[in-house]
């Protein structure tokens, strides 16, 4: 075929198809048009208007709490170096660097900056700790610019919640809701005055609750019952209210989870209800009468539910009671409450989780008698228990043990068991003197070595885990390595073993359920 007939024949190819669309138009059997989309038809006024409804509800919310919301400026003169937390405690996630403002590492006279929120007209007022610990002169700014030199009333490390009062008469106050009937997903506002920038207003949601923080308050009954919000909260906002979507405070904005020590998502507040309580106490008695159980607890594992014959995965497990040295002062251990239980119950109500019980027992007084419903290894008891007051903390002399029984220890009499993928020891005379332990956690072995393969990996912790005793599938008291081989002998592959462990790092015993490889 000659090139001329070719063409003439692609020719006619077009040509038909170009028919072919034309026809097709006609006959509606296509819509012929540009690429880009047409323009969508403009809302309807009924669509907008719940749009105009929130937005006119965040407005209300400012409008109504941000003159009751307050800046606070702390100064504290030279004196040496100032530190509200153990020297080389870190903080998880970056939420130390949101408190170094507040832990000045200079002689220097120092200024930070927070926020509060009032709430009484005769001037009591909300804050975090953290805002005011130390301070030798609180100031206190008004959205109206009024300002006043403030007292500090009480302050609570363990909740991270302060009161400050200044003489004033008839101030703008907010109103205090219920964290309980929060639920996640639901609008809050946060009001506070981040880096520099007074009484600014951000929105998110509830991102979670009952949020656990780890070792962010430096003390052994800090409450762990945030909750996490993604409204921006930034340096400066701490001590600020956090407010649903009907105006009331729900929460004192306390803390951040970021890298950088600025807002990356994650912000968190400690519940009204719980602040609310700490202030009473504050105010009426100078100190928080708080009721414990004199008990050291952990979350539940699958293997823990496991060993205590639990159908799913909850409750709290009992790891030790406090004092360590002084168990016998335990109110739970009075009341015959012991190592290895698990809560799963007070007075009738349902205990899911550490925050749960600390949310219940915090209802309680000291001297009040609870009943505690508990699984011990496949049997559930009620035991009646008197509430107790927190003992005496000796956190000072804890730090100093704790910095002595780093050292390595001397390998002795070491034995290796492939089945939880640990090496032990009898602990060396020389780790007891440093770490000052007492008589009953000498005797028991020392782990020296742990598998990054075996069951043992981020349960136990090298030269600071020392096992004392196996509770579960046996009791017995370990006092030499013939003791814990004569339990090993009888594990096998996939048996649940719980070993009670005292922590020389922790200073206190705690509970670990492992499976055996």
């Amino acid at each position: 075929m000659t090139k001329y007939p070719r063409a003439r024949l692609i020719a006619a190819v077009v040509v038909a198809f170009l028919c072919g669309l034309v026809f097709a138009s006609s006959s509606n059997l296509i819509h012929l048009g540009w690429a880009q989309s047409k323009t969508p038809p403009k809302p309807t006024l009924q669509q907008v208007q719940p749009l105009v409804e929130t937005q006119n509800a965040f407005e209300a919310i400012a409008d109504h709490v941000t003159p009751a919301v307050v800046s606070i400026q702390t100064e504290r003169f030279a004196r040496g170096r100032t530190n509200t937390r153990q020297r080389g405690q870190r903080l998880p996630g970056g939420i130390e660097d949101f408190f170094r403002q507040f832990d000045p590492q200079t002689d220097q006279p120092s200024e930070a900056s927070g926020s509060g929120f009032i709430v009484s007209k005769d001037g009591y007022i909300l804050t975090n700790n953290h805002v005011v610990a130390d301070a030798d002169r609180v100031t206190v700014k008004l959205l109206d610019n009024r300002t006043f030199t403030a007292k500090v009333i009480g302050r609570d490390p363990t909740t991270d919640v302060a009161v400050i009062k200044v003489d004033a008469n008839d101030l703008p106050t907010v109103s205090l809701g219920d964290d309980a009937k929060a639920r996640v997903g639901q609008w809050v506002v946060a009001i506070g005055n981040p880096l520099g920038l007074d009484f600014t207003v951000t929105a998110g949601i509830v991102s979670q609750k009952g949020r656990s923080l780890g070792a962010l308050l430096n003390a052994k009954y800090a409450i762990q019952d945030y909750i996490q919000t993604d409204a921006a909260i930034n340096p400066g906002n701490s001590g600020g209210p956090l407010v649903n979507i009907r105006g009331e405070v729900i929460g004192i904005n306390s803390a951040i989870a970021s890298n950088t020590g600025f807002y990356a998502g994650y912000g968190f507040a400690i519940p009204i209800t719980l602040a609310s309580q700490v202030m009473d106490d504050l105010v009426q008695y100078g100190k928080v009468r708080r009721a414990v159980l004199g008990i050291n607890i952990l979350e539940v594992d699958p293997n823990d539910a496991q060993v205590a014959g639990l159908k799913d995965i909850h409750g709290v497990k009992v790891t030790g009671f406090d004092p360590a040295d002084e168990p016998e002062s335990s109110p739970a251990k009075r009341a015959g409450v012991e190592v290895g239980d698990v809560i799963v119950g007070v007075n009738g109500q349902a205990i899911d989780r550490v925050s749960t019980l600390q949310r219940v027992i915090r209802n309680f007084k000291p001297g009040q008698t609870i009943s505690l419903d508990v699984m011990r290894f496949g049997d559930k008891k009620t035991l009646n228990v008197k509430l107790g007051e927190p003992p005496i903390d000796r956190s000072s002399d804890i730090a100093a043990a704790d910095a002595n029984a780093r050292q390595p220890a001397t390998r002795g009499n070491e034995r290796s068991y492939d089945k939880l993928g640990i090496a032990v020891q009898s602990v060396p005379t020389e780790l007891a003197t440093q770490a000052r332990l007492n008589e009953q956690w000498r005797r028991g072995l020392l782990v020296t070595d742990i598998s990054p393969s075996g069951p043992a990996y981020r349960e136990l912790n090298e030269n600071s885990s020392i096992i004392v005793r196996v509770l579960y599938p046996q009791k017995r008291d370990i006092r030499t390595p013939a003791d814990f081989e004569q339990v090993m002998s009888g594990l096998k592959h996939g048996d649940l073993i719980t070993l009670l462990v005292y922590e020389l790092r922790g200073q206190g015993t705690t509970t670990v359920t492992l499976k055996a490889q």
